[in-house]
């Protein structure tokens, strides 16, 4: 969620070597699998039966004569065996261990690094108002493959062990893109706005079902150009880049979530063969 002190001009050759990655298409192809802690595991199921991991459901997608399921792995899913269940039956799975960079971050605000009691009250409401929408699976077909929500360098990737003020935080979730302030953010898919605010962390902040348990958040913006329950097709700009919340500068944090798990968004933006 944080500007951070990367070299700009690499992340800059990141982000449009990702743009030009994206196939013409863009209907529901699986995004790339990474079966790592933050990472996506795109497993062959059964053509019958619910699936779900850890007690949640998983979205599940047809390609030609498979289905597959499109399981989130959190941050803090630990290396090893993983078991999916489908319908009665169990599938198991292997998840590799990846370590991800430490950044080390000075926050100004220090009731953003050590929140006052009134501010654990309005982060908890924050959460609650969130985790709804986290938690919601809308039983439709989403579009799989992603553009980037705005244009500029990556200043942060995914999965960085942060450090705020000497002090350590849960890991970058998201991805971040620096921008300009006032520049567009745009929906990267089609989606629905099912939650939309100012929170304490996130400043400004929308949030998007693609369906499925596929929820896409962005986070620090100046403005908000959508309402709750707005529709949104790809491209449709959703508001503006800014610096709204904890924040060193001016950038978009773009999350995404998949059954409840925060995941790397380059494995959407592009399916590698």
């Amino acid at each position: 969620m944080i500007h951070g002190p990367f070299d700009n001009t690499l992340w800059s050759m990141v982000a449009l070597t990702l743009l030009l990655a994206l196939p013409a298409t863009t209907h529901a192809k699986p995004p790339r699998h990474d079966a790592v802690p933050g990472g996506v595991a795109v497993i062959e199921v059964p053509h019958t039966g619910e699936v779900t991991f850890q007690g949640r459901r998983v979205m599940t997608v047809k390609e030609d004569d498979r289905r597959l399921a499109i399981v989130g792995l959190t941050l803090r899913t630990k290396p090893g065996d993983q078991t999916l269940t489908v319908g009665k039956r169990t599938l198991t799975f292997h998840v590799s261990d990846k370590a991800y960079r430490e950044q080390r971050l000075t926050i100004k605000n220090k009731r953003q690094v050590n929140p006052l009691p009134e501010d654990l009250r309005r982060i908890s409401k924050d959460r609650m108002e969130m985790d709804t929408a986290f938690l919601h699976f809308e039983d439709v077909r989403p579009e799989l493959v992603f553009s980037l929500p705005a244009e500029g360098p990556v200043s942060s990737p995914f999965g960085l062990r942060r450090f705020l003020n000497g002090q350590p935080r849960n890991p970058h979730s998201g991805l971040d893109i620096a921008a300009p302030e006032g520049a567009p953010i745009v929906a990267p898919s089609p989606g629905t706005v099912v939650a939309l605010g100012n929170y304490f962390y996130n400043g400004n902040t929308v949030l998007l079902d693609h369906g499925q348990g596929l929820i896409t958040m962005y986070c620090h913006m100046s403005r908000i150009d959508v309402s709750l329950g707005d529709a949104v097709d790809r491209g449709d700009r959703i508001g503006a880049i800014g610096s709204t919340g904890r924040v060193t500068g001016p950038h978009l944090h773009w999350g995404v979530s998949l059954n409840n798990a925060r995941v790397d968004p380059t494995l959407f933006l592009s399916v590698l063969p």
